[in-house]
């Protein structure tokens, strides 16, 4: 019995731990901007930056589009210069977004 407690405590202490991506985690609330991937030829002037997020509700719903790719066709951004990740957590599951931030050349 008295290692059936210690295992639902450990059970329930991994399954309300989050999950998002990022460095650094706070477990009422995390905010954070962190780099990407940048071209390495470095030849992309960068005239737009466009963002596209993620987002989780209670960790039951979860909708939205961070793809890099679709995130540049839908903005006009023809060379991608960087991309950058975002990462924004309240209260656990109660609420996260993930983000990408696309840099580049617009048409």
């Amino acid at each position: 019995m008295k290692t059936s407690k210690y295992f639902l405590i450990i059970l329930i202490f991994l399954s309300l731990s989050h999950c998002a991506t990022g460095p650094t985690m706070g477990g009422l609330f995390t905010s954070i901007t962190f780099p990407g991937q940048i071209n390495a030829e470095n030849n992309v002037k960068v005239t737009k930056t466009a963002k596209g997020c993620q987002y989780s509700i209670l960790g039951l719903v979860g909708f939205g589009n961070a793809g890099a790719g679709s995130i540049a066709s839908e903005n006009g951004i023809i060379k991608i210069a960087t991309i950058d990740h975002s990462s924004l957590s309240v209260l656990g599951l109660t609420f996260r977004n993930y983000c990408t931030i696309v840099s580049g050349e617009q048409k």
